[in-house]
């Protein structure tokens, strides 16, 4: 009888907590149990492992074989054992020396023939076994992820072969080096496509400079997606933490692309997507929508189509920019500092003040009363967008392109990091206090405008961060009457935007 233990890691969220894959070769009939909790694709391992060790020529024990997953209550799922199982079996068979495994940790799938193909969550796991003091050995195809951590202590095979050739002293396994891919470039739609629409393009500007969050409301065919989808081309870069950040969400929910590194996210998705799509859940749970736009912009399109939970989950992480999934056994916390970009039409029919509508008033009401007030008064921008006169989309004025609005956006950025180290939208009470502070004069037309539109004091907050952000984009220090002005005409209700004329 023999033992071996190798370490591994699951994926709990962001975290990775280690596995001892704990192989005992006994006496009995032949059998291979696959112990602690494992999911269908880790009981499938047995099949996967039996092929692979013989297409490699070694030896697979015919005797009674125990894998134990400890700690037996965390689940465990998909392919990464696959390895980890095979080393141990070879080690505790006697094929392979138990005292190369110390200070190595494994993870990767193998296919039937013994290559080893990629995995996700890399790039969490590599940051683990770092803090752990290891090493982890890892497939060649997933070494991208890995790398561009830069204290990656990993080395990358590209077949089961290899990896025991390594573990035998007799070929060392390639070191993974940190590779940092250089920032991707913006090369998709431009705001040069879009002629007039002034007011949208510039409160898109500022939502851009200041991470706020926007909802532009007008009739079918008015330009809204088209405005939205090109607010990625305005966006300021990533620093390198925040990409670092970005891509550990990213290889948890197998998503992460180097070609885009750097580059701010933008999701957007279908309105018949479920709350856990949404905000992250089923197996696992995997990260959601929201996630996967941390630092970035998510776009929902036809908003009050969504169904009302699904919109109602949206309200805690835009204001802590964090999502919980509570379930029995634990609670998971995942990164969701998005930046909500959404549309919709004023009516059922989208032509509410034209002639061709036909809801009647408490249609309209019931329309728009599926987003809720507290999830509008979480919006910083409020805004109504027209659809275009024939003078307007066939005059020949060059629009600005996005290059010259981005400049202006990366200035006003900087000037927000320099001052308190974060985006105007994440100005907390006491920042706002501090950083937002204005004249009499100023101070007098917020109160009258609070007053007339019944606003929250959330609202009021949201107010000066926009302001603090135009007065950003116009180079003033302090917040002027201008800029507070400009501010409060992006408060408006929603149930004032819907004229179509324009």
């Amino acid at each position: 009888m023999s033992l071996a233990i190798v370490r591994s890691r699951a994926l709990i969220g962001l975290a990775a907590p280690e596995v001892r894959v704990e192989v005992h070769v006994g006496r009995g009939l032949p059998a291979f149990h696959i112990v602690g909790l494992p999911e269908a694709a880790v009981r499938e391992s047995r099949e996967r492992v039996r092929a692979a060790l013989v297409h490699r020529g070694f030896e697979f024990p015919n005797r009674r074989l125990t894998v134990n997953l400890a700690p037996a209550d965390l689940p465990k799922d998909s392919g990464r054992f696959d390895l980890p199982i095979a080393v141990g079996l070879l080690a505790a068979s006697g094929q392979l020396p138990v005292e190369a495994l110390e200070g190595l940790e494994f993870a990767g799938e193998l296919s039937l023939t013994g290559e080893l193909r990629p995995i996700r969550g890399c790039l969490p796991m590599a940051i683990a076994v770092r803090a752990a003091g290891r090493r982890l050995i890892l497939p060649a195809a997933s070494a991208g992820e890995a790398a561009v951590y830069p204290e990656v202590a990993a080395l990358a095979a590209e077949h089961l072969g290899e990896v025991c050739l390594h573990l035998a002293g007799q070929s060392p396994l390639t070191r993974i080096d940190h590779r940092e891919p250089a920032p991707a470039q913006w090369t998709g739609a431009d705001f040069r496509d879009i002629r007039g629409h002034t007011q949208a393009r510039r409160a898109l500007e500022i939502a851009a400079a200041g991470g706020h969050s926007a909802l532009m409301v007008g009739p079918p065919g008015a330009g809204k997606s088209m405005l939205a989808s090109r607010i990625a081309s305005i966006l300021p870069p990533l620093a390198s933490a925040q990409a670092l950040e970005l891509a550990a969400v990213q290889a948890l929910a197998g998503a992460f692309e180097p070609a885009r590194w750097g580059r701010r996210p933008v999701r957007s998705p279908h309105h018949s997507a479920s709350a856990a799509a949404l905000v992250g859940g089923g197996p696992g749970p995997r990260p959601g929508e929201i996630s996967l736009a941390h630092h970035g912009v998510l776009f929902l399109d036809e908003l009050p189509e969504f169904s009302r939970p699904v919109l109602e989950a949206l309200r805690e992480p835009i204001e802590t920019g964090r999502i919980t999934l509570a379930r029995a056994s634990r609670s998971i916390d995942l990164p969701a500092r998005f930046q909500l970009i959404a549309a919709m039409n004023p009516c059922s029919c989208g032509h509410l003040g034209d002639t061709r509508c036909r809801c009647s008033a408490e249609q309209v009401l019931r329309y728009q009363r599926r987003v809720s007030g507290p999830l509008i008064d979480r919006l910083d921008l409020l805004l109504s967008v027209h659809r275009l006169s024939e003078e307007a989309l066939l005059e020949h004025a060059s629009p600005e392109p996005s290059s010259a609005i981005r400049e202006r956006v990366e200035a006003a950025w900087q000037t927000q990091l320099r001052r308190q180290g974060d985006s105007n939208a994440q100005l907390d009470p006491p920042s706002v206090a501090h950083h937002c502070s204005l004249d009499p004069e100023s101070e007098t037309l917020l109160a009258a405008a609070s007053r007339r539109l019944r606003w929250s004091a959330r609202g009021i907050h949201r107010a000066l961060r926009v302001a603090r952000t135009i007065a950003d984009l116009a180079g003033s220090g302090p917040i002027g009457r201008e800029h507070v002005a400009e501010a409060i005409s992006y408060r408006r209700s929603p149930l004032e935007l819907a004229p179509e004329a324009g």
